[in-house]
């Protein structure tokens, strides 16, 4: 195409956008429109990756303001993209047609609407930041479970709506265990009132589980009630250093059984995740050699009569003994707990440090979480002898990050390419052992292709039955998880 007729689409495309704009902010006014330079950072992905663009953000305060958002957008002949605090991986609050969406951004709805210590519940708007929320809960007396790394960004409706997991899920479950009630604008802006607290409600279809993990491609979460805990007044947490994978896999069985319901995270790391972390953290204390094949981070937690300190010593003694655990270190005070988990979150952010790579969230059935991770590391390694893997996860829950960092000496040009055939080599593997490609980060943009050529038909088609009768003119967040047809 002529150079000239390009930029004159641009140009015509632009001074769309202008208008839409403009008619945006005369119906919801300039307080609420946020265009220009200002949107940028709304318009691109949490590892920077990736960078679009939107007609506007919009910034309601609160759930009216989000129905009239999505009346006014929808007028325009606008989709809308709902957002909560950015930190996704797999570009499902990521615009994809700049002249043709709005973001819908939850951030200024921030409101904890109250909190039940009686009820041991909560009703808190969905931009409320997670570690912001936690707090508050703790200033009562109680505790919400969910644990991200990203915690002090991401905003509870986004967590809803992706349903995401985490350190805690072994003992807590997915944030679906957690939610017991949702507020949602719909399609056609309307509000889907169902913030119950009650824990048993058998009155049919349980519609709160529709919005949950769907990212947003059936309504906005503005609100969410949600189950508290009491405080876990004892914590021991404990940095282990074992022979292979699979003795992780054995103590992970047996503190099941040992420690049962009060073992709260059991993580498991290679040893190059010490030596990441502290490229990411430079003054980070490894309490620890970084010279064995791997370890676990493990913890356990209760409140009242329950001597968990005692528990996790008499655990390890054990395993010691029996040669299963070979070096470890079992943390005295919450500075040092804090020291251990920085460890599991640094590892993460050398990856960054290091350049761009694949990211993988699959899952396998527990039993064979150690055979998938030898067979995707080793066909790695025979197709492409130069790559490392960083294979790390949450072993009670099946799920493991085999994440590829790719040959950097072959240039910046290659790592499309390279990181495109490691995740199908992953992928491959994963599919013989008949796991998910999406463990807990969702599907976004992404993995939507990786997941519609596995989708079997009959689910395809109750999918799009859901999202015809909510969303029948496709306006949600299109491109995300799966086409409208």
């Amino acid at each position: 195409m002529d150079r000239h007729i390009q930029e004159a689409g641009r140009a015509a495309l632009a001074a769309d956008s202008d208008a839409l704009a403009a008619r945006l902010r005369d119906s919801l006014g300039t307080d609420v429109v946020l265009t220009g330079p200002e949107t940028a950072r709304y318009c691109s992905d949490w590892h920077g990756d990736v960078h679009s663009g939107a007609v506007a953000v919009l910034r309601p305060r609160d759930t009216a303001e989000v129905a009239a958002c999505m009346r006014a957008a929808v007028a325009l002949g606008l989709d809308v993209v709902p957002q909560g605090g950015n930190t996704g991986l797999v570009l499902g609050a990521t615009p994809d047609a700049p002249a043709a969406q709005v973001i819908i951004s939850l951030e200024r709805m921030t409101r904890i609407r109250r909190i039940d210590a009686d009820d041991f519940s909560a009703v808190v708007e969905a931009g409320a930041v997670l570690e912001s929320f936690k707090d508050q809960v703790a200033q009562a007396g109680l505790f919400f479970p969910l644990a991200l790394g990203a915690q002090g960004s991401c905003q509870i409706g986004g967590n809803v709506s992706t349903n995401a997991g985490g350190v805690n899920v072994l003992r807590y479950g997915m944030t679906r265990e957690l939610v017991l009630g949702l507020e949602v604008v719909l399609p056609d802006g309307t509000v889907f009132d169902g913030l119950s607290t009650l824990r048993k409600d058998n009155r049919g279809l349980d519609l709160k589980q529709l919005f949950i993990g769907a990212e947003g491609t059936l309504g906005i979460i503005t609100a969410v009630s949600v189950k508290l805990l009491p405080r876990p007044e004892h914590v021991a947490t404990a940095l282990l250093a074992l022979d292979s994978l699979p003795d992780a896999i054995e103590l992970y069985r047996r503190a099941r059984r040992q420690c049962c319901d009060l073992m709260s995270a059991f993580e498991f790391m290679p040893p190059l995740a010490l030596t990441l972390a502290q490229e990411a953290i430079p003054d980070l204390q490894i309490p620890i050699q970084a010279d064995h094949p791997a370890y676990v981070l493990m913890e356990i937690s209760g409140s009242g009569l329950v001597d968990i300190d005692d528990l996790m010593a008499r655990f390890l003694e054990l395993a010691m003994e029996e040669g299963l655990v070979v070096d470890g270190v079992v943390a005295q005070s919450q500075a040092q707990a804090q020291n251990l988990w920085l460890i599991r979150e640094g590892m993460n952010e050398g990856q960054a440090k290091r350049g761009k790579h694949l990211r993988t969230d699959v899952s396998v059935p527990l039993s064979k979480l150690a055979d998938f991770v030898a067979e995707a590391e080793a066909a790695i390694a025979q197709d492409m002898p130069a790559a490392v893997c960083v294979s790390y996860g949450h072993v009670g829950d099946g799920n493991v990050h085999l994440n590829v960092l790719p040959d950097f000496a072959q240039g910046p040009d290659s790592l499309d390419a390279q990181i495109l055939k490691s995740k199908k080599i992953v992928n491959a593997v994963l599919d013989r052992f008949q796991g998910s490609i999406s463990a807990e980060h969702g599907i976004g943009r992404l993995k939507k292709p990786d997941f519609t050529a596995r989708l079997p038909e009959t689910r395809r088609r109750l999918l799009l039955a859901i999202k015809a009768a909510i969303d029948p003119e496709g306006v949600m967040n299109p491109g995300c998880q799966i086409d409208r047809t």
